[in-house]
């Protein structure tokens, strides 16, 4: 099954772009990508759809590739297996679907990881899969593409923050000619896995809650727009998108949700209030009671409040007042280049 899973990965994995008609020709193109980040490996397989795409499969598993790595400095070997598991799993899958191209990224923790080479080899050897590793502004940029439609259109700036495992960036975005792009970004190097393990995972409580928002509201002036971004909220011309599980979960809980519903959370709207209210409630709450929360589980229950520290010191130091939430990100900016490479009319939407 092993030799199986590496040649039909290995064949999928030239960089040919395909021509439009021979797409045509072949009836529909499937088109996977894989963000493989400091705590979860998730793929999302999908066709062009109009100008935008249908999501034909997905999973999603934490695999905790940091595990360890702010202090050792090396990716440990359970965390590498956890992940080499998990892209196995990704590439039956594609299999499965028959996917004709795929684009597969790593970010912190690979790009922390002293050894992380050794684990990229161990990947294309046992999976097939050819994994990158891309830099900061990469990512920022994937991230953008993936999710800025959701930007409300009447602000002039924007600024889109993704809450990782490792690293959380912050998105400066300035409209030109009708045009969004990103003019500068900031990768802090904190996210919810290196948090935890400094701070405690059960329960944190008000105090050293306050601690953690504290230690991250001190970065926040090295963000190369933090001045533009304050004059912005001033002039009541900034608007925030946050897109990362942080703030699907608070989506969510904020919804009253019993399950989690994509459809209904990404793209909502809200509020710093309901922000530092569900943040505050989940930090007086130890690990068994927020796993019991649906939309949070026993997986993400540790690292949950880091998250909404890290949310919260965003919020508080640039007081738009709201929030809109992306349940897209790295995955749709890769689909949506391949696509777009591949001569076809993509628009940044995604077609139910």
């Amino acid at each position: 099954m092993r030799n199986d899973r590496v040649q039909l990965v290995q064949a999928w994995a030239s960089d040919k772009h395909w021509d439009r008609d021979d797409l045509i020709s072949q009836g529909s193109p499937r088109y996977a990508a894989i963000d493989l980040g400091t705590n979860n490996c998730r793929l999302l397989v999908a066709e062009p759809k109009g100008d935008g795409f249908r999501v034909v499969d997905s999973y999603s598993r934490i695999v905790r590739l940091g595990e360890g790595l702010a202090g050792s400095g090396s990716l440990c070997g359970d965390a590498m297996n956890r992940a080499i598991a998990a892209l196995k799993a990704c590439a039956d899958i594609m299999a499965r679907r028959n996917v004709r191209r795929y684009r597969a990224v790593a970010t912190e923790a690979c790009r922390r990881g002293d050894n992380a080479s050794v684990f990229i080899d161990r990947v294309r050897q046992e999976t097939g899969i050819r994994l990158e590793t891309v830099t900061c502004a990469r990512e920022a940029s994937l991230t953008f593409s993936g999710c800025h439609s959701l930007l409300d259109q009447d602000k002039r700036f924007g600024l889109v923050l993704d809450i990782g495992g490792g690293s959380s960036e912050l998105m400066w975005v300035d409209r030109a000619e009708d045009a969004l792009r990103v003019s500068m970004y900031h990768s802090i190097p904190e996210g919810v896995v290196t948090l935890a393990e400094r701070y405690g995972a059960d329960y944190i409580g008000p105090r050293r809650y306050e601690t953690v928002v504290a230690d991250i509201a001190s970065q926040l002036d090295r963000f190369p727009a933090a001045r533009d971004a304050d004059a912005a909220v001033v002039a009541n011309e900034l608007t925030m998108l946050g897109t990362s599980g942080t703030v699907t979960t608070l989506g969510a809980m904020q919804l009253g949700l019993k399950r989690y519903e994509r459809h209904r959370v990404d793209g909502m709207v809200i509020n710093f209030d309901s922000i530092s209210r569900l943040s505050k409630c989940l930090a007086r709450q130890n690990c068994a009671m927020r796993s019991r929360n649906p939309c949070i589980g026993s997986e993400r229950a540790d690292l949950v409040v880091m998250g909404c520290a890290i949310l919260e010191a965003v919020c508080r130091r640039w007081r738009v007042g709201r929030m809109r939430v992306a349940d897209r990100g790295i995955r749709e900016g890769l689909l949506y280049g391949m696509m777009r490479d591949d001569g076809l009319a993509i628009a940044c939407e995604v077609a139910d």
